[in-house]
């Protein structure tokens, strides 16, 4: 007689830095993960495309109270353009909709890829998560159905050329949140005035989270689960550019247990806490002049 595994849940605290790869969502490769850890509770912090592979913070336990910190991040990405070829969706998974020849020289390149520096807006793609009346765009866009979205404003901070190579145009952009690479392949194509689609993208840095760190996810499966803790990261992964409060005694009770402290001057902002060498928490300054607790932390011990 087969008897069925039964998982045991268990709390765990920390981040872990997951190469994602290609073909699994975002949600696919955290459950697959959580699983590797028995993890009870777990989160990822914003999506990263099935096409896409690359760095995906996840977090567990307690530091999911700071996932959606993650999403304001700007974000690195090294992205494939394939020159003379548009696709319906913007990237490789869409279907052919125009070719044209390919007639350009790195020159027209740089020139081109220096408009898009800066403050610029964006139009959402309709193969995008977005929601109208409650249903994702992607959905409408399978039934052949385009609904207008206002453009919003993102910033590309950096475009650097990794390679160009007749139709083929590998770049690294760093950008803000909210930016669609895919977009942007579609712009400068049309800038280029031969089109093109996203044809790869990998994800390198979210924030101060660097891809250099990242494990993959056959990496994991090839160790047991505790040697798999070694790659978790600590709660306070997500909040390194925090600046830090140390709180002693009762300040430091009373902080754990939501309530106010005095501040020292010169601080503001969000500020990480720490009593006895750990995390305790976030806080905010009050117009009072003290700490205020916004997310408290409670590790396993």
């Amino acid at each position: 007689m087969s008897t069925q595994f039964k998982r045991t849940w268990k709390q765990v605290d920390g981040v872990l830095l997951l190469d994602k790869p290609i073909g699994l969502t975002s949600n696919d490769a955290l459950q697959k993960v959580r699983r590797l850890f028995s993890a009870a509770k777990g989160g990822h912090t914003g999506t990263l495309d099935p096409l896409a592979s690359g760095l995906l913070p996840l977090c567990f336990g307690e530091a999911t109270k700071f996932s959606a910190d993650l999403l304001d991040a700007d974000k690195t990405y090294e992205a494939e353009l394939r020159l003379g070829v548009t696709t319906d969706s913007g990237d490789a998974e869409g279907q052919v909709t125009a070719t044209a020849p390919v007639s350009v020289s790195k020159s027209d390149v740089d020139d081109i890829l220096s408009r898009f520096l800066g403050p610029i807006q964006q139009i959402p793609p309709m193969h995008s998560a977005l929601k109208r009346n409650g249903r994702p765009l992607y959905e409408l866009a399978r039934k052949g159905i385009e609904v207008e979205r206002e453009p919003r404003a993102v910033t590309i901070h950096g475009i650097d050329v990794l390679g160009f190579d007749g139709d083929r145009l590998s770049l690294r952009v760093a950008c803000s949140k909210g930016t669609y690479i895919r977009v942007l392949a579609v712009d400068i194509g049309e800038a280029l005035g031969c089109g093109a689609h996203l044809a790869a993208l990998r994800r390198t840095v979210v924030g101060s989270l660097s891809l250099a760190r990242a494990v993959s996810l056959v990496e994991l499966e090839a160790i047991d689960e505790r040697e798999r803790v070694e790659y978790l990261q600590p709660v306070d992964a997500l909040l390194h550019t925090l600046p830090i409060v140390t709180l002693e005694g009762e300040a430091a009770e009373r902080f754990s247990h939501g309530n106010p402290v005095d501040l020292q001057d010169g601080l503001g902002g969000k500020i990480r806490v720490y009593a006895d060498g750990r995390l305790i928490g976030v806080g905010e300054p009050g117009g009072d002049g003290r700490l205020w607790p916004k997310r408290l932390v409670q590790l396993a011990s």
